[in-house]
């Protein structure tokens, strides 16, 4: 039998030292040494009558019983002692019956409840009583009592399963155990959560919970689950539930693709009474058919996670008419119905009107399902890409019409009879027929079939052994309606039917639109062949299935493959999770698309609810410790009283030794064990990404020179774009803030449109990542302007300078575009002022961008031929010394050329790039060339 002590040690060895205490007790009871006798003479003991130092002759008893106090609590601290408290248990001393909801809505503190578990059963151990353990989400089986550590083995053993459990199922085993053992105690720990009726199963509980042997562990539902993912126009659905209002209102859904990867997130809140509601999470729809799984931010559970399979894509579908185009009447066009019944799930693609390749113009736009409406003749070049299309797995639907009833092809799955068959009519020879039901190797078996659908007209099929085999729906007197086959790894389907509204009433149908979708669904996926009758339906394997935290895990040996046409809740054989192979799976879920959430009433049980906690293991050894100091500071003090150096009156003794039994009393009873002390949540990060000084430079537009480590190159940067600031605040409507330094290896560069990189011979090139963290900039629209400012020192033969070569060096391993120098007619030149050259405090240095397109036919070339603006310029003109300026407006720095004005050219052309980073090429577009020629004078 196993039994537990209320307390426990962690180091019960320590314990032996217990036995030194009597050895304790004879050391101590010698101390302070007993006194001396001597002999004196009489008149010598009269001058010793009075003592002037009293010392005991033994140890008090209560001194020794203090101190042997004090050893003991200390060696008992160093075992260490834990606390252990009871568990309350019903009256009843019979065997306990443990239930235990292991589905995914306890996934959220299972190892709180498999912890309280085990505390029920110790606790039955303590009372000699046997165990039996039920997972209610287990395969119902024989209940039997066991002994409690056989019980804990069983219960230790007992996995979180990510389907909801089946508490119903497991009742008449319940009820046999019952029976056998009438007086047995129930304890049920439930997650409180129901989808299902559990009336039965509440219903007998409540029958022990009468009798008083009923306890029930649970706590508030505030689980959430997911459901019905569906992929429709425009936005990806999911249904989030609660089970009841308690739970939280508002969170997040989160988009993940086969590798774990999120693809994005969407928000979700209930109103104040609602126990679902729906998260749309809108992306494009290549993203949309990536996804594979949705889940709810941090609710780990498997019914807070919808897996999506092939079903779920949401496909491309190109719809091509042979009719002419009618905008007056379009519902007389054979295009509009299809489109209507395909738009809820599919994406929808016509040709443009007049294209002269329709088919072409859609087979190029990725599709996965051609449908043709009354295509007669193909040319061979049309045939052979709707050919070269369905052999590379797309599907190929036809609707039968007038022009394909006087013509033939290869792209028809059985052969056609020339001309129609009409049903009804003055010249009829028959009435209007209704549908057949469809037959096991259809891929529309299991659609209802609704009892108005009528055909009128029909294209026969010429009689073939295969017919039947090809046949997925067909009239009462046997004719087809619907023919298809495999071809290739792709389809050809065929309705023997108009698409509209002219041959039969079928696309005015809902089994028009489930009919549609059934045979869009066979997109890459391949057709169900036509099997026999004796033939099995499909089945699907898992591949990879959930745990109840849902999470990704390989099979259990219990997982059994599921039909594919399988649309339930998961089970214990057959867990949630993606079944079959990757290009034609199906996913199964916890709950199906029509489940939704309740939470239990418990209460209507009448049994006492407690909650889910296991009674914490407190460590008492602070308490201990701290008592045995305060007797150490009794101790001290009964020694000083006892050798006459602290005198008390009687009440002050009460009153100190009130005072120090209160706080021993207080001391033991605050003191926190560090074991019961619950793990503190992490505080939430509430800082920015991003630090809140470059927030602040962010804020406004500004200017950025790199820090070169040269003081007066750094101070001339600094004071060229201050001047610069002040041109652009007065003559445009940009108001930048103030100039920044930056060191491009460590501070962030996208905050700043325009980075001014003077060119400094014999310094450090920069790292590699700097280089490329600079390279990424300027791919992502940053404008550098690297000046050497050598124009002065460059060699009339052109050869390099120190600067040039330590800008080469530096530029060697960056992915930048050809450079040219700059053109008269780059947009560059006339941003804001119409320029003819760039210059700074020297005019004859180069400055290059980057290389505009080749000439046109014309002779003339556009001044930029994308939007965005040249990433690099360079140039040689020291551009910062001829913008420096001071308070008043004067050149900090006098200018190399002879021209006045070179100043003041020079301030234009920092506007133009400035304006240039900022704006593009708007100005080369024909609309300013009025505005242009104007100032001009032309």
């Amino acid at each position: 039998m196993l039994t537990q002590l209320p307390i426990a040690f962690s180091a019960p060895l320590a314990l032996t030292a217990l036995a030194l205490l009597p050895a304790l007790w004879l050391i101590l009871r010698v101390t302070p040494p007993r006194p001396r006798r001597i002999d004196f003479p009489p008149l010598k003991i009269m001058a010793d009558l009075i003592a002037k130092r009293e010392m005991p002759a033994h140890t008090p008893w209560w001194l020794l019983a203090l101190r042997m106090a004090i050893a003991a609590l200390a060696i008992i601290a160093v075992a260490g002692p834990v606390w252990n408290p009871p568990v309350a248990t019903a009256p009843t001393r019979g065997p306990v019956l443990l239930l235990v909801d292991n589905g995914f809505g306890a996934a959220t503190d299972w190892p709180e409840r498999v912890a309280l578990a085990e505390s029920r059963v110790n606790a039955a151990a303590r009372e000699g009583r046997a165990v039996a353990i039920v997972g209610l989400a287990e395969t119902p089986g024989e209940v039997t009592l066991s002994e409690p550590r056989a019980a804990l083995d069983k219960l230790r053993a007992l996995a979180l399963q990510p389907h909801a459990p089946d508490r119903t199922t497991q009742l008449p085993r319940i009820e046999a155990f019952l029976r056998a053992t009438p007086d047995a105690e129930i304890v049920w720990v439930s997650d409180g959560l129901g989808l299902t009726d559990e009336g039965a199963f509440l219903a007998r509980l409540k029958q022990e919970a009468d009798a008083r042997r009923l306890s029930i562990h649970a706590i508030p539902a505030d689980q959430l689950a997911l459901t019905a993912a569906e992929n429709l126009s425009g936005a990806l659905t999911v249904k989030v539930l609660r089970p009841a209002t308690s739970a939280p209102a508002s969170g997040h859904v989160r988009a993940l693709d086969l590798k774990g990867l999120p693809l994005g997130d969407a928000p979700f809140a209930f109103g104040p009474t609602e126990t679902q509601t729906v998260a749309r999470l809108t992306l494009p729809i290549e993203v949309r058919n990536a996804v594979s799984r949705l889940e709810v931010v941090s609710e780990p559970s498997a019914g807070a996670v919808a897996l999506l399979d092939d079903r779920a894509k949401r496909r491309r579908v190109g719809i091509v008419s042979g009719t002419t185009t009618d905008t007056a009447q379009p519902l007389l066009s054979p295009t509009y119905y299809v489109s209507r019944a395909l738009s809820p799930f599919a994406e929808i693609r016509e040709p443009r009107p007049g294209s002269n390749d329709p088919v072409g113009e859609l087979l190029a736009q990725n599709l996965s399902v051609l449908v043709l409406a009354d295509i007669g003749a193909l040319d061979p070049e049309t045939a052979t890409k709707i050919s070269n299309f369905v052999e590379r797995g797309g599907v190929l639907l036809r609707f039968a019409g007038v022009r394909l009833a006087t013509a033939s092809d290869e792209l028809t799955p059985v052969r056609l009879r020339r001309g129609g068959r009409t049903l009804g009519g003055g010249l009829s020879w028959d009435t209007p027929r209704k549908l057949a039901p469809f037959t096991r190797e259809s891929p529309f078996f299991g659609t209802q079939i609704s009892d108005d659908v009528r055909v009128n007209r029909q294209i026969l099929a010429e009689p073939d052994a295969d017919l039947a085999r090809k046949t997925w729906a067909a009239l009462e007197d046997g004719t087809p309606v619907v023919t298809g086959e495999r071809r290739g790894d792709g389809v050809i389907a065929m309705m023997h039917v108009t698409a509209d509204t002219t041959w039969s009433n079928l696309p005015l149908s809902g089994l028009f639109v489930e009919m549609l979708r059934k045979v869009v669904a066979l997109a890459g996926t391949g057709p169900a062949e036509a099997q026999a009758e004796d033939a099995k339906v499909e089945t699907l394997s898992p591949t990879r299935v959930l745990d109840g935290k849902g999470s990704f895990r390989a099979p259990p040996a219990t997982a059994q493959p599921v039909p594919r046409t399988f649309t339930g809740r998961a089970t214990l054989a057959h867990p949630p999770g993606i079944y079959g192979p990757a290009d034609g799976s199906l996913a199964v879920n916890a709950l199906a698309p029509a489940d939704t959430l309740h939470a239990l009433d418990l209460s209507s049980l009448g049994a006492p609810i407690l909650p889910i906690d296991k009674p914490v293991a407190q460590d008492i050894r602070p308490q201990l410790l701290v008592i045995a100091l305060l007797l150490l500071i009794l101790d001290t003090l009964a020694t000083l009283w006892l050798g006459g150096r602290l005198r008390m009156t009687r009440a002050g003794k009460a009153a100190a030794a009130a005072l120090l039994l209160g706080l021993a009393l207080a001391a033991a009873l605050s003191a926190t064990p560090a074991l019961a002390q619950p793990v503190p949540a992490a505080p939430e990060d509430t800082r920015p990404l991003i630090p809140r000084e470059l927030f602040a430079a962010g804020a406004v537009t500004r200017l950025a020179y790199v820090l070169t480590g040269d003081k007066a190159v750094d101070d001339m940067s600094k004071a060229g774009l201050a001047g610069l600031n002040i041109v652009l605040g007065a003559r445009t409507a940009l108001e930048p803030g103030e100039a920044v330094g930056l060191d491009p290896a460590r501070d962030e560069l996208a905050f700043f449109p325009i980075l001014y990189w003077p060119v400094v011979a014999g310094r450090p090139i920069p790292a590699p990542e700097t280089l490329r963290k600079l390279e990424a900039y300027m791919k992502g629209g940053g404008l550098v302007i690297f000046d050497t400012r050598d124009a002065m020192s460059a060699r009339p033969d052109g050869g390099s300078t120190p600067e040039g070569d330590q800008l080469k060096r530096m530029l060697q391993t960056l992915d930048i575009p050809e450079l040219e120098p700059i053109p008269r007619d780059h947009v560059l030149t006339k941003t804001f002022y119409i320029l003819d050259g760039f210059v700074g405090r020297y005019d004859t240095g180069t400055t290059w961008v980057e290389i505009l397109p080749p000439a046109g036919e014309d002779g003339r070339r556009p001044a930029r031929a994308g939007d965005s603006v040249s990433p690099i310029v360079i140039t040689s003109n020291d551009l910062a010394s001829a913008w420096a300026v001071n308070r008043r407006g004067e050149g900090l720095v006098p200018m190399s050329g002879s021209d006045p004005r070179q100043r003041e050219m020079a301030l234009r052309a920092g506007v133009n790039l400035v304006m240039y980073a900022l704006t593009g090429n708007y100005k080369a577009d024909q609309v300013h060339v009025p505005a242009l020629l104007e100032r001009l004078g032309q």
